[in-house]
């Protein structure tokens, strides 16, 4: 496991900075193995301690990422005066040194910068939160024209790999129609759900198209990525980064 790192492929500022966390560079151990972020799916406390040290000294952070309780909604906090582990799915961010991220294994993690470098925000998205608009409160969060946005599209389950009820599908469609090419009938039944089309949709609709990312699998490479719906209860998670970087620093 070579790829410890994975840089957006986005035309942000260079003090725009963004990553992707993978298994690789870190302590945990089993099914936690081995850079697992999370404190809240059973890993030891104290591996998951070190993996977070190593976070910021691998990436030379200004800060450590303001941790977020995730619970699928819409929440969008301020990174830089949200407090300890605030209940969110989204956070901003618009002084340098202040790194937003959030945790995922398998949801699709979203990052966002406007053009010009002045506001980054990260949003944690499965289908919950995609279905109830939490891309759209990321978006209006940092206040700029949706055409002035860039976004990058994390590693997130693909769609042959995600099979999903009826009462997915009708969540989206009863949103936006167009919502349906984004679901394949699945042979064994339901539906084959395409986050990453999912998530292009809802930009769109926004206006944003600087649209960049989405062409790994969280589920289907195992060697580097963790998987909540491969691995069950005791998978660990990646981080997605974004912080803006201090020009004089």
């Amino acid at each position: 496991m070579s790829e410890t790192f994975i840089r957006p492929d986005w035309p942000a500022p260079a003090h725009v900075r963004a990553c992707t966390t993978t298994r690789a560079g870190g302590v945990s151990a089993d099914g936690y193995a081995s850079l697992n972020l999370a404190d809240h799916v059973g890993d030891d406390p104290a591996n998951v301690s070190q993996n977070r040290d190593r976070l910021v000294a691998s990436l030379s952070l200004p800060s450590s990422p303001a941790w977020l309780r995730q619970v699928h909604g819409v929440r969008v906090v301020d990174a830089g005066s949200c407090g300890l582990s605030p209940e969110a799915d989204a956070a901003f961010a618009v002084d340098a040194g202040v790194v937003c991220g959030v945790l995922t294994a398998d949801c699709l993690p979203l990052l966002l910068c406007d053009r010009q470098g002045t506001r980054v925000a990260a949003a944690h998205a499965g289908w919950r939160g995609l279905a109830a608009g939490v891309i759209e409160a990321a978006v209006a969060a940092l206040e700029h024209p949706a055409v002035d946005l860039l976004a990058w599209l994390g590693p997130a389950i693909s769609a042959p790999a995600y099979v999903v009820g009826d009462e997915v599908r009708a969540a989206f469609v009863s949103h936006a129609a167009i919502a349906a090419r984004a679901f394949e009938p699945a042979p064994e039944g339901g539906w084959h759900a395409d986050l990453y089309l999912l998530a292009r949709q809802r930009l769109a609709a926004l206006g944003v198209n600087g649209v960049y990312g989405g062409d790994r699998c969280s589920f289907r490479e195992a060697a580097h990525f963790y998987s909540y719906r491969r691995d069950g209860a005791r998978s660990g998670r990646m981080a997605s980064l974004v912080w803006l970087q201090d020009i004089a620093g």
